[in-house]
């Protein structure tokens, strides 16, 4: 089944972080990854526990975002120049990267990426002004490796089909899900939309 993971920024929620975490993993997606990226390290930890619970509990895989941290045994999302200069990979049950072209596909994989996100396949609002990478980079980025590899940028229901149809894995969605008020009804749509091949 292909997946859908929710990509965190809190700085577009409405409402509180915590219950739209927890309303979020109601709603039935498989994976978070908490993006914080602008929180001193500290505050992030803090963060990560809380959301790392609201997680647990409610079954949904949760992923840490660009801080490396030390026997947590947490999966880990690096940008690729952070997953570069990674020194000991060994305290993490699971290791992403962000990738924009098909060599940094190959090379996060061979620096032991055990998944990738791919983008911004579509143009979206967090990357305003630039256009779409397209569905055919998507397609050549999943044929150069053998790692699950899950689109993001722009993904909606109406094209989420496309990513899949390309050989993504699953769907990385950050803005509706920080802001709609439907949870259940977007996850739905979303599957929906990933089934129509």
């Amino acid at each position: 089944m292909c997946k859908i993971i929710c990509v965190t920024n809190r700085k577009l929620c409405p409402d509180d972080f915590f219950d739209r975490i927890r309303r979020i993993c109601d709603a039935g997606v498989d994976a978070l990854i908490l993006r914080e990226k602008d929180l001193p390290s500290s505050e992030y930890h803090e963060l990560a526990e809380k959301a790392s619970e609201i997680c647990r509990v409610n079954g949904v895989s949760f992923i840490r975002h660009s801080y490396p941290f030390e026997g947590k045994g947490d999966a880990i999302h690096l940008p690729l120049p952070v997953l570069r200069v990674l020194e000991h990979s060994d305290g993490y049950s699971m290791i992403g990267s962000s990738v924009h072209s098909i060599p940094e596909a190959q090379e996060a994989q061979s620096l032991g990426a055990a998944y990738l996100t791919a983008g911004h396949i579509f143009e979206t609002d967090c990357k305003a002004g630039l256009p779409g990478r397209g569905v055919g980079f998507l397609s050549e980025v999943c044929s150069s490796v053998t790692v699950p590899v899950y689109a993001i940028g722009g993904i909606t229901p109406e094209n989420a089909g496309k990513v899949i149809r390309a050989g993504a894995a699953g769907i990385c969605v950050m803005s509706s899900l920080m802001t709609c008020k439907d949870l259940s009804g977007l996850i739905n749509e979303l599957r929906r939309g990933m089934n129509e091949r």
